[in-house]
């Protein structure tokens, strides 16, 4: 079964996010506190660790839950094959799938240490439809 391994937050743009005991995902908003959430259609990032696990097996060192940026770090789901308008649940909070991928930015940390960032490939992004809390732990399923 899919699962959250870590939830994530930064309060400013433009640096890694860290681990959160659970975050409160806010309907149209995203998660209450992040400086990537709003009124847009990536009010959440996601990123499995499977994604994580390859850029650790292309020599990149101390990754972690957060160090690409997402919010939500999961485990035994496909994100990046997830298609778009798809519906996730997790906890209480609902979620749509918006984007899959996204531009990395110019100076990326990791793109600058391995020459490669999983997260423009990888990454997905999605919505807040149905908001409440989500910890680590918690079990991610696919609406259908």
């Amino acid at each position: 079964m899919a699962k959250v391994i870590a939830v994530n937050i930064s309060e400013k743009k433009g640096v890694v996010k860290h681990p959160i005991e659970k975050g409160f995902f806010k309907s149209n908003y995203g998660l209450e506190g992040d400086a990537h959430a709003g009124k847009w259609h990536r009010q959440v990032s996601f990123l499995g660790v499977e994604s994580i696990d390859k850029m650790k097996a292309k020599g990149a060192q101390g990754l972690s839950a957060g160090k690409f940026a997402e919010n939500i770090t999961t485990e035994g789901i496909v994100l990046f094959e997830l298609p778009i308008g798809t519906k996730l649940k997790i906890g209480e909070v609902v979620l749509e799938v918006t984007q899959i991928g996204k531009e990395c930015h110019a100076g990326c940390e990791i793109m600058k240490l391995v020459g490669d960032c999983i997260m423009p490939r990888e990454g997905i992004f999605a919505r807040v439809l149905e908001e409440g809390y989500i910890k680590a732990g918690d079990d991610i399923e696919i609406i259908k």
